[in-house]
């Protein structure tokens, strides 16, 4: 299989890099983090969460986030919306593209939102019609792709059944997360081929965590399917909840050098990236952990 000739990023550092930081985050830091991404390049932003502050505490001033951002032509600012009270307020802060998310574990659906993998789907549902009442797209997240902290291997068979639900309800793009890192490339492979015999590939995304430090190994397997969209964070932000001091996001810096490696386009300034990862992990005192950012900084 040929590599796509051109990839989207999807930036999920604003929203899914931040929300595990236990200090409070001033918005106005949020604000130049989205500003300075959207300056290098990237045109898919998750910029906040409208989940309950009591759940999220960092993503409590979502409102502000959406609101006062400087929008730029041809940049998508999106939010997580997992309910329909979040997401009437995602809409009412003028929003343009939501995510929803579900798992393709059961304990992990039960443990992570109380309730069984079936439930969260039908809980899906309102919020999908409300959004295209609103004429707003809705992009759907899988998590436990690859392994769960609770049930240890998953069946593809079962991530394809999800994927499948969240397309068939409206989604136009599924997200696969490797929630907890600890997919190899062949297991990629196999997961990626059992989805794309329900989903076309150009609707599929991969969202790998670096956690055994895979990541970047899994992402050339499954370009090597056809998939052209990769979510990551700016300086690899976000930790795994599931396992201390272990690190989380994929790093969009080691992304885009891998992609520019292999001739793929993704429009995106590779040294402004890294300065942007520099200086947001300065700002929160946070180590980088994009090792081609650590690098192109230390020149």
């Amino acid at each position: 299989m040929a590599f796509p000739t051109t990839v989207r990023l999807v930036e999920v550092g604003p929203r899914d890099g931040l929300q595990n930081e236990p200090e409070p985050i001033a918005t106005a830091t949020k604000l130049e983090l989205i500003d300075h991404l959207g300056a290098a390049g990237i045109r898919y932003i998750e910029a906040a969460s409208f989940v309950s502050p009591k759940w999220v505490p960092q993503m409590a001033d979502h409102r502000d986030v959406m609101t006062r951002l400087k929008r730029r032509d041809g940049v998508t600012y999106a939010a997580l919306t997992p309910n329909l009270k979040g997401l009437e307020a995602a809409l009412e802060c003028g929003v343009e593209e939501v995510a929803v998310f579900g798992a393709a574990s059961e304990a992990f659906s039960q443990k992570n939102i109380n309730c069984s993998v079936a439930e969260s789907l039908k809980r899906f549902a309102p919020v999908l019609e409300r959004a295209r009442e609103a004429n707003v797209r809705v992009r759907g997240y899988v998590s436990c792709v690859l392994g769960c902290p609770y049930e240890g291997e998953i069946d593809p068979a079962k991530v394809a059944e999800v994927s499948k639900a969240l397309y068939e309800m409206g989604c136009y793009e599924v997200s696969l997360g490797d929630t907890i890192g600890t997919g190899t490339p062949l297991k990629a492979k196999r997961m990626i081929e059992a989805v794309s015999r329900d989903i076309p590939m150009d609707k599929l995304a991969a969202h790998f965590h670096d956690t055994y430090g895979q990541a970047l190994a899994n992402l050339y397997a499954v370009l090597e399917e056809g998939i052209g969209v990769i979510d990551s964070a700016v300086a690899g932000l976000g930790g795994c909840p599931y396992a201390k001091g272990a690190s989380g996001n994929v790093a969009s810096e080691d992304v885009v050098y891998l992609l520019d490696g292999l001739g793929i386009e993704t429009g995106i300034d590779l040294d402004k990236l890294a300065a942007t990862g520099t200086w947001i992990t300065q700002a929160i005192g946070r180590p980088n952990r994009s090792k081609v950012g650590v690098a192109l900084v230390a020149k």
